[in-house]
């Protein structure tokens, strides 16, 4: 029964009774699988890597000089010879000058992980020690560990650093250089990692998803240090072993369940592909890419939305799941394996959203849930940075529109498409600013017009009504103009490191959207921080585009709670003509209430209120700014000190203004945004304020 009652607390959504039994079977077998495995682990720690016959029969300096000398599999492009790599110092020569750099500070143990910056990571190497909270995680079987644990600590920070994709940025510095310093490095690192991480012991073997990044990011540094005259037939031996334990572990572990699937079982069944895919000397590798391939393209369909979107929430996930396509379907290409057209369609679709909803400025919103992960990181991106995965996909399907107005040629374009990736991306022309938006599906509106940008979310928590990164944002806005963003979604933080923290960026008063009294549109509970209720269940009532309006309304259900129930609309009128939003705030309901607006501003502006209570937030050169204005209240609104979180783990001083009405049900707000750039004469604007009013 205690397995029905966590399968019921995680139910979210309509579920049939068939799933709801497969589940519990599935689990329960899980279990058996489990008690098993603790009794055999010694045993699975001393095995070597299980090959196919022809290779099992070669003597280890055979086997070294096979993996020295084949051309077969193809990895991507730009890693696979030397030659190519030499091509990067011509092409980015500030970036590579910044990789040797980084290299040699690894060396010393010393590399950025999230938003915590630099960190030096001992002369010992200390894979289970937590780099947040100082914490070390213990070193028992995987699944006796409690991954919430309640003193600060974060597997996902401890995991981020056995992800090992530092060791991709020691590659890449040794096909540049040839410095063997880096290769000695690179196998020190695998042989303490190993030592320290025995197969299903410590939290490193916690999650199917961790091992599977762990071995693509192995892969990748493989590829080059595989011809060092380093790598000794011990070397290989203990890599290949490494290989065969991760792909073993995630066959037998997969993140699958008969109620819902989410990124995680989308990773691991990627990981297997490319561990099938590039380790066709093992036994089992033919089995792990045909069962891979085929699940990878049956989670395409299930969680990409019709119009692009990954159906989690979350643009921060959307770029992650977004990189697992792309990817591995560039890998299958260089080795032959063709994708159906309607799945090249849905990673088209995909890149479509993202360049969407990626910011004049270059920069996306962060709307849901980010940890800021990547799939293997050629460097790390802030969670903000989506365009180098568009300048990718431009290459790829040879798409100007993915080539947006300023954009930089990113160095990973190199890395991972090669000179032809290059010579594509150089011969496209840069795209023209896109207009607004709606993509039905994801429940996102893009309001846009030349330099204005307002995103409109009117999506539900997601994945199908049981998500776990979707945010309390329903009806919420962020807001750029004038080459720069001002009102912003105040991103994610932490997960289990601070549940208070967790839910505090995920609540309803840290978005720009309405409150009744106090209340949070979608339930929550402080020790479940991957469980959000449903109840807002966000719809849209009308979508027009014109030539001088567009115009959005929605409205959500989250505040039928009450007693008496509320219903929140929100109305957003883009006037092309005057460059501001109007937005009108209708709450229906019955009784005296608590009603509780904000609009979070993004980190550095200086906002103030003026006495007629028109809020002004400027950049720090005092040239742009922008005025929020409430246009039927003479409330003068506070402004409250708040934190935005642009990466993982990091977060920044902020602030928002929130304007507080106790009134009775039904009432109607209305909003003036108005941007304010440089060459504006601000008298002038301020008037159109008089003229809405």
């Amino acid at each position: 029964m205690k397995i029905f009652r966590k399968i019921e607390r995680g139910l979210r959504g309509e579920v049939a009774a068939t799933k709801v039994l497969l589940e519990m079977v599935r689990r329960s077998r899980t279990l058996l699988h489990r008690h098993r495995e603790r009794a055999k682990l010694q045993e699975l720690n001393r095995e070597q890597a299980h090959l196919l016959p022809r290779f099992a029969r070669l003597k280890p300096q055979e086997l070294l000089t096979h993996f020295r000398a084949r051309s077969n599999p193809h990895f991507f492009s730009g890693l696979s010879t030397f030659s190519t790599a030499a091509l990067a110092k011509t092409l980015f020569l500030t970036e590579i000058s910044a990789l040797l750099t980084e290299a040699e500070r690894i060396l010393e143990h010393r590399w950025s992980l999230l938003g915590l910056g630099e960190q030096f990571f001992g002369k010992e190497i200390d894979w289970h020690r937590d780099p947040l909270s100082g914490k070390a995680w213990p070193r028992e079987f995987y699944a006796d560990i409690k991954l919430v644990r309640g003193d600060g600590s974060d597997a996902r920070v401890v995991w981020e650093l056995n992800r090992l994709a530092h060791l991709i940025t020691l590659a890449r510095a040794y096909s540049l250089t040839r410095d063997e310093r880096f290769t000695a490095e690179f196998l020190q690192q695998v042989a303490s990692w190993q030592e320290q991480n025995p197969f299903g012991v410590g939290v490193n073997w916690n999650c199917a998803m961790e091992v599977a990044l762990r071995a693509m990011n192995l892969l990748g540094a493989f590829e080059l240090f595989r011809h060092s005259p380093e790598l000794t037939q011990q070397h290989l031996l203990r890599l290949l072993q490494i290989f065969d334990q991760h792909g073993t572990y995630i066959q037998q572990h997969l993140e699958f369940s008969h109620v819902a699937t989410s990124n995680h079982y989308l990773t691991d069944v990627v990981g297997l592909f490319w561990l099938g895919l590039m380790l066709p000397e093992f036994s089992d590798a033919a089995m792990w890419r045909e069962f891979s391939q085929r699940e990878m393209l049956r989670e395409m369909e299930k969680q990409i939305l019709p119009n692009g979107a990954d159906f989690e929430a979350s643009t921060g996930y959307h770029r992650y799941v977004c990189e697992l396509f792309l990817y591995s379907f560039i890998l299958a290409q260089a080795n032959g394996i063709s994708m159906q057209k309607r799945y090249r369609q849905k990673l088209y679709t995909m890149l479509d959203y993202l360049a969407a909803y990626v910011r004049p400025d270059g920069r996306a919103p962060i709307i849901g849930d980010s940890d800021s992960g990547q799939v293997f990181p050629m460097h790390q991106h802030a969670a903000d940075d989506h365009a180098y995965v568009l300048a990718i996909g431009a290459a790829v399907f040879d798409e100007p529109k993915f080539k947006l107005q300023g954009m930089v040629m990113p160095e990973d374009l190199f890395w991972i498409l090669g000179e032809q990736g290059i010579s594509r991306f150089k011969g496209l022309q840069t795209s023209a600013g896109r207009p607004s938006q709606a993509f039905n599906d994801a429940g996102t509106y893009l309001l846009r017009h030349k330099d204005l940008y307002l995103l409109f979310n009117a999506s539900d928590t997601g994945a199908n009504g049981r998500g776990s990164h979707g945010h309390n944002d329903a009806l919420s806005i962020e807001v750029a103009a004038c080459g720069r963003v001002f009102i912003v979604d105040p991103g994610t933080y932490v997960y289990t490191a601070d549940l208070d923290e967790r839910h505090r960026f995920r609540s309803t008063a840290y978005h720009s959207t309405v409150q009744i009294d106090g209340l949070e549109q979608n339930s929550t509970e402080r020790n479940m921080p991957f469980v959000l209720g449903n109840e807002a269940r966000p719809r849209l009532l009308f979508w027009e585009i014109g030539p001088e309006l567009d115009q959005v309304a929605a409205e959500h259900y989250g505040y039928q709670r009450l007693e008496p129930g509320a219903t929140h609309s929100r109305t957003i009128v883009m006037s092309k003509a005057d460059r501001c939003w109007m937005i009108t705030d209708d709450l229906k309901g019955k009784g005296e209430h608590l009603i509780g607006v904000r609009f979070h501003f993004a980190s550095g502006l200086d906002v103030t209120v003026d006495s007629t209570g028109v809020v002004t937030a400027r950049d720090n050169s005092q040239a742009t700014a922008i005025l929020v204005s409430a246009l039927d209240l003479h409330a003068t609104p506070s402004i409250e000190a708040a934190f935005n979180s642009s990466d993982y783990a990091k977060k920044e001083p902020s602030l928002r203004v929130c304007w507080r009405i106790q009134t009775g049900l039904p009432c109607v707000f209305r909003w003036l945004i108005l941007p304010i750039a440089r060459e504006d004469n601000e008298l002038e604007r301020l008037r159109l304020i008089e003229r809405y009013v």
